[in-house]
């Protein structure tokens, strides 16, 4: 999902949706980003799938 940096206010950057509805976004999220720049928000599923597998054989090792 692509969303727009629309302004900056206090600790939080409100950014545009693709339906166009704003929200908050806290400003740590989008590093040195400035006003109009366009963020791609992404779901990593490869890294996420070794990240649980990481867990449940950790978890394993625990238990069994």
């Amino acid at each position: 999902m692509k969303v727009i940096i629309d302004r900056f206010e206090e600790d939080y950057a409100v950014v545009e949706l693709p339906d166009k509805s704003l929200i908050n976004m806290p400003k740590v999220l989008v590093l040195d980003a400035k006003e109009g720049d366009v963020i791609d928000i992404s779901i990593d599923r490869k890294q996420t799938k070794e990240r649980k597998d990481e867990i449940a054989k950790l978890a394993d090792s625990l238990f069994y």
